[in-house]
């Protein structure tokens, strides 16, 4: 029995690495801003039970003439 000749083509093992690469990178990046979101809600959350009222981001209100 013989072989089939081969043809010294190897099919691309790297693309489904590097997208799986990526894939993994973008939830890493995602999952930061979910958790900076989420941290900067709960400190919002424990300024107002403690009965501050000032808690908010500053808004500058311009004054009227």
């Amino acid at each position: 029995m013989t072989q089939p000749p081969d043809d010294g083509h190897e099919p691309d093992s790297r693309r489904p690495a590097l997208i799986g690469l990526v894939l993994v990178l973008a939830l890493v990046v995602a999952a930061y801003f979910l958790v900076n979101a989420l941290r900067k809600n709960a400190n919002l959350e424990d300024c107002l039970m403690s009965g501050r009222r000032n808690c908010g981001p500053v808004i500058e209100v311009p004054s009227s003439r």
